[in-house]
């Protein structure tokens, strides 16, 4: 196998990965009495998944962030029956949930055309409302991005997931040393000498207690899902949060981390996932490693060094545990080809499924015609 060295980097800031927007359906024609004529219909507002759209520019399009079907038309005695108003069409991207003010779901946008409809048009004026038309309905709406990446990185605040991942792909964010110190998802792509691009989402920094959404829990979480893989990132040192919360070994971190993600929703657990032991070029950080693995290898043994409410029902078995430095360089390269190897080896297992299936359903179709 001939491994390939990453050779270039894309990155994008100004992430938007959630809107607010008041929609507002057209209000319905007037009817004509005197000939008991019928107003229009006001026009509905509809959400559309489109292909390269971004929220970013929804924004910027729309600085008022309103969004107003047409009025239907009043009815005349040329048109007795009023025209509907035009619908409002909302070009938003692709995976997308679409919710109400109070987090309720009104729909998920999946697919390259998916359309839902987020409020309806008023009725316009008829004998039975004495001619008179209605409002359409009105209401705010959030679309909230969930970020589709090859790998997501967790990690308390401080692993060092953004030295990492500049380290990874000549990204630049913005470091600050303080916890939270990630503010916005922030996507690096690493690309490898045969154009192979890997997308990298470092979230912002979990902490314990983020699934009853603590800090950015939910936030974070939320991007998780879309990830196919996940990269572990641990201080070998461990670390501390604050001076009141007490200090975790990696061991430990890697175990919150496990319990985070299995409180938000227990399928994440299942992902394939990689560790990352950063820092290394501290003191004394080889015997804190060969602790580390050993206790990974055990962790059942380990495992009462945490209060039982904070022990996760599985523990991740790892396909690799790297350990790098991400302020020297050390381990980095290791690491792309780890991460290369993984989701390659997942590319190629799906593929076989596919083909798996195909052929099964040759093999029924023509039993079916013999």
């Amino acid at each position: 196998v001939v491994w390939l060295k990453p050779v270039a980097i894309v990155f994008y800031g100004n992430f938007v990965d959630n809107l607010r927007l008041y929609v507002r359906g057209g209000s319905g024609g007037m009817g004509l009495p005197r000939l008991g004529g019928q107003g229009g219909k006001g026009g509905d507002v509809w959400v559309v998944a489109t292909k390269n759209m971004t929220l970013k520019r929804i924004k910027d399009k729309y600085p008022q962030k309103r969004f107003i079907g047409e009025a239907g038309a009043n009815s005349s005695v040329r048109a007795l029956k009023g025209e509907k108003g035009k619908d409002m069409e909302i070009l938003a991207p692709i995976g997308i949930t679409v919710t109400t003010d109070d987090g309720k779901i009104v729909g998920d946008m999946n697919t390259e055309g998916d359309r839902l409809m987020v409020v309806k048009g008023g009725p316009g004026g008829t004998f039975h409302s004495a001619f008179e038309p209605s409002k359409g309905q009105t209401k705010h709406i959030r679309l909230d991005l969930k970020l589709i990446a090859d790998l997501g990185l967790v990690g308390f605040p401080n692993a060092g997931k953004s030295s990492l991942l500049t380290a990874m792909s000549n990204a630049t964010p913005q470091i600050a040393n303080y916890s939270f110190t990630t503010l916005k998802p922030e996507i690096g792509k690493v690309m490898y000498e045969d154009y192979k691009q890997i997308s990298v989402a470092d979230l912002p920094g979990l902490i314990e207690g983020a699934h009853i959404n603590k800090g950015m829990g939910h936030k974070f979480l939320k991007h998780v899902e879309r990830t196919k893989q996940l990269l572990f990132v641990v201080d070998v040192c461990g670390f501390q949060l604050a001076s009141k919360t007490p200090f975790r070994s990696p061991f430990e971190a890697v175990l919150l981390l496990t319990k985070e993600l299995e409180l938000y929703k227990e399928e994440l657990v299942s992902k394939p996932a990689l560790l990352v032991v950063n820092k290394m070029d501290l003191p004394d950080a080889e015997d804190k490693l060969a602790e580390l693995k050993e206790q990974l290898q055990n962790p059942d043994e380990f495992s009462h060094l945490l209060p039982d409410d904070m022990i996760p029902k599985s523990c991740i078995t790892f396909r690799h545990i790297v350990p790098v430095s991400a302020s020297t360089g050390f381990g980095v390269d290791r690491l792309k080809r780890c991460i290369r190897e993984s989701l390659d080896e997942d590319s190629t297992m799906a593929t076989k499924a596919i083909h798996q299936d195909r052929l099964q359903a040759l093999r029924c179709h023509s039993h079916q015609h013999l």
